[in-house]
């Protein structure tokens, strides 16, 4: 603050109120820290409710397993017997499935559920003797089984029946080993008729939450979803071939082929990987408030240097200097906004509590610049610079891929705007109103 009878020059102002402003940083970075909590609170009451309800599935398989014996010799020479699996895919593998949405709420918190209704069905070859490293007495035909990776049993509403060939075989919770997948079901097989070909057929009823996805483990794989939900995310290593979005809700189809993953269809123990290669769809929730909020907190320091610069600007022009408070409280009014944003937009639509927000901390300013100015017109062009600067964070915020391009060019233009306006000051001038100055001389 001005002493009276001294000047202080205008380069020291600029330097005293970017010190202002890197100490508002703080309070911003504890307000980035909050929403960061929120987000954390609530991806925990999804979990809580998923874990009763179904977490997100994964579906890998159907595996045709068969075990065989092995030997081998330990340290002191002695022969060992060991149990290996030689695991085969299908030729084919068709999923056809429907998703229903289902919207809980925890709390505030809104929870993306879905049950699905799925019925797969693929074809084997008849296992061959030559692919599994063992003499024909020590391949266990009778231990053969299927087996379908389920990532979270809990989502399983119905019982389950494996269809292998024209036999219906309950299907039993777990796998037997965990080469190819660790959770699942399995019922044991019959491979030892004369048939080439054996069909597979399962239908299921499974919940999840947010995300189904499929792992391709056939020679040739088709899968067709369709959903009431509106804003599907379809994610993983491929994505479908076909597709239909409405406001009704989606159609997609997806086709991959052996080729186009990383594994082949036949193997012994735990060669290969086959989760890395799973696609699917995620049940996107279209507006994700803290994820929004986040973004604006990223432009809190570009707000309060351009609030500041404003502030700076009336006082070069109106030679009346404003005290570092003043502009402290400015810039806490300034970093509120994004706490207002946050609680409101947990009870109503980011878009309303991006209005509210900015409807309040316009005002708050304005209203506290008629006071230090005591000027409608000055108090008005603050509010009116402020509530452009929103606006023009709102557009960026809708454009997402030209965010940067945008944010970029409109910083451009104010930096230069700023350096036109200023290119005429006296930077060493005291900053000190005519009256102050010839009080002074007259002192002198």
């Amino acid at each position: 603050m001005l002493i009276k009878g001294q000047g202080i020059s205008v380069g020291l102002r600029v330097v005293i109120i970017a010190a202002v402003c890197l100490a508002l940083m703080i309070p911003a970075s504890l307000i980035t820290g909050v929403i960061r909590e929120r987000e954390v609170t609530r991806n925990n009451a999804l979990k809580e409710v998923s874990e009763k309800w179904g977490g997100s599935q994964t579906l890998a398989g159907p595996v045709l397993t068969v075990p065989f014996k092995s030997y081998v010799k330990d340290k002191d020479g002695n022969v060992i017997q060991q149990i290996q699996n030689a695991h085969f895919l299908p030729d084919e593998l068709l999923i056809d499935g429907v998703m229903q949405p289902e919207v809980r709420y925890r709390g505030l918190y809104q929870v993306m559920l879905y049950g699905s209704k799925l019925h797969m069905a693929a074809k084997f070859s008849k296992p061959s003797e030559k692919d599994i490293p063992a003499a024909r007495n020590d391949i266990l035909w009778d231990e053969a089984y299927i087996a379908c990776g389920i990532s979270d049993l809990k989502g399983i509403k119905d019982k389950l029946s494996i269809h292998w060939n024209s036999e219906a075989i309950p299907a039993t919770p777990g796998i037997p080993d965990n080469d190819v997948v660790a959770s699942g079901v399995s019922a044991k097989v019959n491979v030892r008729d004369a048939k080439s070909v054996y069909a597979f057929a399962m239908s299921l009823n499974l919940n999840g939450a947010q995300e189904l996805n499929f792992v391709p483990v056939g020679k040739e794989n088709v899968v067709s979803m369709a959903s009431k939900w509106s804003a599907p995310g379809f994610q993983g290593s491929f994505l479908p071939e076909a597709r239909t979005i409405t406001k009704d809700g989606f159609t997609a189809q997806w086709k991959v082929l052996q080729l186009n993953r990383n594994y082949p269809q036949k193997w012994v123990g735990k060669s290969h990987s086959i989760n890395p290669s799973a696609f699917g769809v995620n049940l996107v929730t279209p507006v994700d408030g803290y994820q929004k909020t986040m973004r604006t907190t990223k432009y809190a320091l570009m707000f309060i240097a351009l609030t500041f610069a404003a502030f700076f600007a009336i006082e070069l022009h109106n030679k009346k200097m404003i005290h570092p408070v003043q502009y402290f409280l400015v810039g806490l009014s300034l970093i509120l906004f994004y706490s207002l944003l946050l609680s409101l937009s947990e009870h109503m639509s980011f878009h309303a509590s991006y209005l509210i927000a900015t409807c309040g901390t316009v005002a708050l300013i304005g209203a506290y610049c008629r006071s230090l100015f005591a000027s409608n017109v000055l108090a008005l062009t603050v509010a009116a610079m402020i509530s452009v600067l929103y606006g023009f964070l709102y557009v960026l915020l809708q454009l997402e891929d030209y965010a940067l391009l945008m944010g970029s060019i409109g910083l451009f233009g104010v930096l230069a705007l700023f350096m036109y306006l200023t290119r005429n000051i006296d930077w060493y001038m005291p900053f000190q109103s005519k009256t102050s100055r010839t009080e002074t001389e007259v002192r002198g």
